[in-house]
């Protein structure tokens, strides 16, 4: 465990974590929030949080898939101490420990075919057994195998006693030795595993704390089994902290799927999701500190810890997410906020108009698209394309009435929100009508939708001119 100092208890060591993601596709939105716990606990300590590419699947992995994890790191703003590791580099030290343990006796030859193997499963299951080597080639020499044949290395995993996990998030886990099995470290054709890549990784890296998803638990009772047979090999091999994190489910109590919505990081960023916002949503679930619901980057490193993350599965709420963006939306800079409308909206955006804007804007916007479809009125050529609901509040009647009103602005001295609220409000009362009757048909005529800011920040943000020739340009003429 964790003392208040950072320290890993019993050997002084600062804090090292790492996150590990494998580059087969999307960066997960789970895993980004296990990297940021991760991340969180080093800065929170004062430690390193180191990051390593999982790499070894050569048919799945790709450059592309890499880069994304990387920018949506990035984005995310997290930034890892060092130079990343990428897996896939280091296959010869993978092989390197498991013949260290196979000199060491830790490990032996295991000459089964995959028939052998085959029909060993078979009976198991015909028997209703576990499905695990039987350590056939445990005790055995390794002459009685033909000559040359080939063989795997497997682990001599102890088989009296049991394994226990102090989890910094589960509590303490149990597992009898006798129902880990003697797997396999090294394969036939010389390649490591995935169970001793990832020990021999994160001893070499010197991680002291290993924070990730909970279907990893059952891992680490046999990875532990690597860092106990090597202690006595090798120098370093220091069993760390382990924190297991339960995984994110749906609103519906369900494991987080695709029929939830996005899965990848970036697809949270093109639904125009802020980078605070994700972060402070995914340091929300499953962790909190008292009523709190936003937190800074700065307040989150200075508050978290692994010891506050609930046992149970977190569920993600898309509405929350949306409601928690539209609050950072609002309290966002204008400038910045302008900038990345303008890349939605295209190169005949003006910043300096959006900028202006902003205050009136963002208001009504729970994710960037909606915000830069909001503003898209500012820069619409005339004569304005209308969408369904607007083109049907332009009757004849509305016409006419628009008309008129173009007569009543066009004698309008004091363009502000101020003097065009109280002359339409006037003429509204002088007709006989509510305000609203004058505004919708208004609201088509200057933004080609039924839905925008207020109408009088419309008529200001355009100008008189535009303002005019836009309902110009929808009157009874």
């Amino acid at each position: 465990m964790a003392s208040a100092t950072g320290l890993n208890v019993g050997n002084d060591r600062p804090v090292v974590t790492r996150f590990a993601p494998s580059p087969t596709g999307f960066l997960h939105i789970g895993n980004a929030r296990t990297g940021l716990f991760s991340w969180l606990y080093a800065r929170h300590f004062g430690g390193k949080a180191l990051l390593r590419i999982e790499d070894t699947d050569k048919k799945r992995s790709t450059q592309e898939a890499i880069d994304v994890i990387f920018d949506g790191l990035g984005w995310l703003g997290l930034e890892f101490d060092d130079e990343p590791v990428f897996q896939s580099t280091r296959a010869d030290r993978h092989a390197e420990v498991a013949e260290k343990l196979l000199a060491a006796g830790r490990a032996y030859k295991c000459f089964a075919t995959p028939e052998e193997l085959a029909e060993m499963r078979e009976q198991q299951r015909a028997n209703k057994q576990p499905m695990r080597y039987d350590g056939r080639w445990r005790d055995r020499d390794p002459s009685e195998a033909p000559e040359g044949a080939p063989y795997t290395i497997r682990i001599k995993s102890e088989t009296e006693g049991e394994t226990a996990i102090d989890d910094a998030v589960q509590g303490r886990v149990t597992v009898k030795n006798n129902e880990i099995d003697d797997f396999i470290l090294l394969r036939a054709d010389g390649t490591p595993t995935y169970m001793l890549a990832v020990v021999v990784d994160d001893m070499d890296m010197g991680c002291t704390h290993i924070i990730r998803g909970d279907d990893h638990l059952n891992n680490a009772f046999r990875q532990i089994q690597v860092i106990r047979a090597m202690q006595g090999v090798e120098q370093g091999w220091e069993e760390p902290t382990y924190a297991h994190v339960p995984l994110i489910h749906g609103n519906d109590g369900a494991k987080l799927s695709k029929r939830h919505g996005a899965l990848g990081v970036r697809d949270y960023r093109d639904m125009g999701i802020l980078p605070e916002a994700l972060f402070n949503y995914l340091l929300r679930l499953g962790w909190g500190h008292g009523d709190q619901e936003e937190f800074s980057m700065e307040e989150a490193i200075s508050l978290f810890d692994v010891s506050a993350v609930n046992k149970g599965p977190s569920r993600f709420d898309m509405k929350k997410l949306l409601n928690m963006n539209g609050n950072y939306i609002r309290k966002a800079d204008d400038a910045r906020l302008a900038t990345m409308a303008a890349k939605l909206i295209g190169d005949h955006a003006d910043e300096a108009l959006l900028t202006e804007a902003m205050p009136v804007l963002k208001t009504r916007a729970r994710d960037m698209n909606e915000l830069a479809a909001g503003a898209a009125f500012l820069f619409k050529q005339r004569p304005l394309e209308m969408d369904e609901k607007a083109a049907g509040l332009l009757t004849d009647e509305s016409r006419s009435l628009l008309s008129s009103i173009s007569g009543r602005l066009q004698a309008e001295t004091d363009w502000t929100i101020e003097a065009l609220e109280a002359n339409l409000k006037a003429y509204a009362e002088e007709l006989g009508l509510g305000l609203g009757k004058l505004a919708q048909p208004l609201r088509a005529a200057l933004t080609g939708t039924t839905t925008s800011p207020g109408i009088f920040d419309v008529l200001v943000l355009l100008g008189r001119e535009e303002s005019l020739a836009r309902i110009d340009a929808q009157g009874a003429a």
